[in-house]
């Protein structure tokens, strides 16, 4: 696939580095030539210099012959005139824009062939926001991840003393709770995947991730580690865009603080929120957040837009008393740096995003993409199409199936029916079934499983 990255920042280099390994032609169009010259030093890939929004810097980009556009600069306006100019001139048939700035996401219309013709509008911060929203929703999770319109989730936990199956062999987790329907679909021991199997052992500090419907999530999780009590009190670092999202969708059930250092912000955000207490001041002020009682919250999320002070102000949250922490972090390195130490969860919006990017890049009729380990890994929902004889996945059952190594099927959806996947659990037409891929690189094999055959019409 002939791919043109508008934007090479950190977003655009997240993108390229996803794509670029998976046989794509990219091109990563950028006006800072120090930030073209190190992609084009750690990848494959070809750059072009100039303004995306431009027509003849897309002509040397190759729009002319592109399958996808993807326009993720700075600028929300350069973004979505580059797809106006992508679609006028030369037709592109995938046009993908990231755009921030509530202004215009509140107005759906905007997008569209009959408008602005942006097939995948893309906000980080609404993708963060939600990811955000599942954490705090399920306590002592690491990911939580839809699929299936909600129906079906993915989640990691880590597994600690206490728990009733570490220690266990994996089999034990059905013969414990017999009624309740889940999946162990990969299993990670100190960075290290382990393919799971009934007469695995759980360990202390094994990073599981399970597939389960959400009814199920809670008692699956009281397996692998003892529950926190449900979250009451939360505190946000930094009323932007996310800090103002999570505030809004929480302040009806839980307690919410919003510190802010802009005093103008903190006048604003005060008039659109109801019950949240908005606090003027610098989340890294000890006397401040000590103020505040911070030893009795139950999560702590520094969501500002600078890496340094979330990192510090969620570090110095946790050892003052707060009980979970959380930092929004754009910088990999810095997201490898600190998860698993002082901060619970590194946020990265990258991660939050590459996703929905990847699900239009995939082959085959993928509608869902999550990217896992910080990219190591993923999970994907895929539709079975056609028959027995020209598909290779219709009509057999999952113990048939030639899948790639380290890679398992966690789940089918039918219709509104949950399944979960077991060795005989027989793949039927148009049904939605959730894989997991412990090393990504495998998704070529998984997307040539879930391709029709020539004969299918």
């Amino acid at each position: 696939m002939k791919i043109i990255i508008l934007g090479g920042g950190q977003v655009g280099t997240s993108v390229a580095a996803n794509l670029v390994h998976e046989a794509n032609d990219i091109t990563v169009v950028d006006q800072n030539p120090d930030l073209l010259r190190a992609l084009q030093d750690r990848f494959d890939l070809s750059t072009v210099l100039g303004n995306g929004a431009h027509p003849d810097v897309l002509i040397r980009a190759g729009a002319e012959d592109a399958d996808m556009i993807i326009a993720v600069t700075n600028s929300d306006e350069t973004n979505m005139v580059a797809c106006q100019v992508a679609y006028t001139l030369f037709h592109t048939p995938t046009k993908i824009a990231r755009v921030r700035s509530p202004g215009f996401l509140d107005y759906p219309k905007l997008f569209g062939n009959e408008a602005l013709p942006i097939d995948v509008p893309i906000s980080p911060e609404e993708l963060v926001t939600d990811y955000i929203l599942r954490l705090i929703e399920n306590p002592d999770s690491l990911q939580v991840l839809d699929f299936a319109g909600g129906r079906v989730r993915l989640v990691a936990v880590k597994a600690h003393h206490g728990g009733p199956l570490v220690g266990q062999q994996l089999r034990t987790l059905y013969e414990h709770m017999p009624d309740v329907d889940a999946r162990v679909a990969a299993i990670y021991r100190q960075d290290h995947g382990i393919q799971p199997r009934g007469d695995t052992v759980i360990e202390a500090d094994d990073e599981v991730f399970f597939i389960a419907a959400p009814m199920h999530i809670r008692a699956v999780m009281g397996e692998l580690r003892r529950l926190d009590n449900p979250y009451r009190r939360l505190v946000f670092a930094g009323g932007g865009n996310i800090g103002t999202r999570l505030a809004k969708a929480l302040e009806g059930g839980y307690r919410v603080k919003v510190i802010e250092r802009d005093l103008n912000r903190c006048k604003r955000i005060a008039e659109q929120l109801e019950k949240t207490i908005v606090l003027h001041g610098d989340a890294a002020d000890e006397e401040l957040l000590q103020e505040e009682n911070i030893e009795n919250t139950d999560v702590f999320c520094a969501v500002t837009n600078d890496d340094e002070v979330n990192v510090l102000s969620a570090m110095l949250a946790k050892r003052l008393g707060a009980h979970k922490v959380m930092a929004l972090i754009n910088r990999p390195a810095y997201v490898d740096l600190v998860q698993h130490g002082a901060i619970d969860i590194a946020i990265s919006p990258q991660q939050a995003t590459i996703g929905t990017l990847l699900k239009h890049v995939r082959r085959g009729d993928v509608v869902m993409v999550h990217s896992l380990r910080r990219g190591a890994a993923e999970a994907i929902e895929a539709i079975a199409h056609g028959d027995r004889y020209s598909s290779k996945v219709v009509g057999r059952t999952v113990g048939e199936l030639n899948l790639a190594q380290g890679t398992s099927i966690g789940a089918v959806v039918r219709g509104d029916q949950v399944i979960i996947a077991h060795h005989d659990t027989r793949i039927e037409a148009e049904d939605h079934v959730i894989l997991f891929l412990q090393d990504k690189r495998r998704i070529v094999e998984i997307e040539r499983l879930f391709q029709v055959g020539i004969t299918f019409l």
